[in-house]
């Protein structure tokens, strides 16, 4: 199948954790909440309601800055097991409709719709219908991207946040991609958008514009990648499962951190995401390290190799709290802390396997527009 008759649907749902414990808790709801780290000690927000981001509050933010922005904020700490019961039962849905489903987190997935279980020719359609039934029996919102690559389906979803689905079709792509700010490209962060705007790359138009000389310059090995991206084409597949290496998280604080206890906080939040990724696919890991950046920026890590595959949060954190008093966080500031997994295995039964590889409102009249496309 060329990949431009391709059917993707990124799903991403609205302040998931946030949006969880105001369905949970109805005293919340309407409200401005932060889910995360308290403010007393140091912690960090992860997931913000729309109510909390109308004051500028955002995820990886200091609480103790969140609160100075919002005096009211209500502060809840994260419920994991929740969230993650939500998250199959979103996962069972996607299940009616597709077999190919890569899952990034607990609150998003690509669909490759082309060819589906339900006989829907609409990729808009099908997104229409899973958000609706998501809506229906979990009581949360998704917004949706549908398009005919997993680049343009993710800047998609997040066009019309929250409760939005937006569609770009191949007709559409190449003045959309002309438009889009390059901010919105995959990979370009906030670090790396100042130095291109400052080279004269502000759209996909300037990025499309740019000699293959000059992409090489300003992209190195990834140049290819984003030529091809200017142009509308990202032949990434969606990946029900795939091997690699290892898997880890990291977060650069916004304010130093100097408090060991609030950097411990910061890792048991890196522990989950990182063990996130690993129940999902049955596969852990018996090397681990920890990534510590000073507040100089001097960067420093420290591993452990374990004899069995570590399972928990429990566990994980014991050594990471090892780990972490070898280094001289603490005594200096912390800007930076990673936690990543090595040496991964594949649970399977009682035994291991060791594995090797690659590393805002909708408009229900543009809604209805939409539901008219065969896209």
């Amino acid at each position: 199948m060329d990949s431009r008759e391709r059917k993707i649907i990124h799903i991403d749902m609205d302040a998931f954790y946030a949006s969880v414990e105001q369905r949970d808790f109805p005293e919340y709801r309407g409200k401005p909440l932060a889910v995360g780290g308290l403010p007393e000690k140091r912690g960090v927000v992860a997931t913000a309601s729309y109510e909390a981001r109308s004051y500028g509050i955002h995820s990886a933010m200091s609480s103790f800055r969140a609160l100075k922005l919002c005096p009211h904020l209500i502060f809840v700490t994260p419920r994991f097991e929740a969230y993650k019961a939500v998250s199959m039962q979103i996962r069972q849905i996607f299940a009616d409709y597709a077999d190919l489903i890569e899952p990034l987190s607990l609150d998003e997935a690509y669909l490759d719709v082309s060819e589906n279980k339900v006989g829907n020719p609409s990729a808009t359609r099908i997104a229409a219908e899973i958000r609706a039934r998501i809506r229906e029996e979990t009581g949360l919102t998704a917004s949706a991207g549908v398009s005919y690559n997993k680049f343009l389906a993710k800047v998609a979803s997040d066009m019309n946040k929250p409760d939005g689905l937006t569609v770009i079709t191949p007709q559409q792509a190449p003045d959309f991609i002309a438009q889009l700010p390059i901010g919105r490209f995959y990979g370009i962060g906030r670090k790396t958008e100042p130095r291109l705007k400052a080279l004269g790359i502000h759209t996909g138009g300037d990025l499309k514009n740019l000699s293959p000389e000059e992409m090489a310059h300003v992209f190195g090995r990834s140049a290819g990648f984003y030529y091809h991206l200017a142009r509308g084409h990202d032949d990434r597949p969606v990946e029900t499962s795939w091997v690699r290496k290892s898997v880890g998280s990291e977060t650069t604080f916004e304010q130093d951190l100097e408090d060991t206890a609030d950097m411990l906080a910061a890792l048991e939040s890196l522990t989950q995401d990182v063990l996130d990724w690993m129940e999902r696919r049955s596969t852990y890991g018996r090397t681990l390290t920890l990534k510590v950046k000073y507040a100089d920026f001097q960067q420093v890590t420290r591993s452990k190799t374990v004899e069995k595959p570590l399972q928990t949060v429990e566990t994980i954190m014991r050594l990471a709290t090892a780990l972490l008093a070898t280094t001289e966080a603490g005594p200096r500031k912390v800007r930076l802390l990673g936690l990543s997994l090595a040496k991964l295995e594949m649970l399977q039964g009682d035994e291991s396997v060791a594995i090797w590889g690659r590393e805002a409102e909708g408009d229900t009249n543009t809604l209805e527009r939409q539901l008219l496309l065969p896209f």
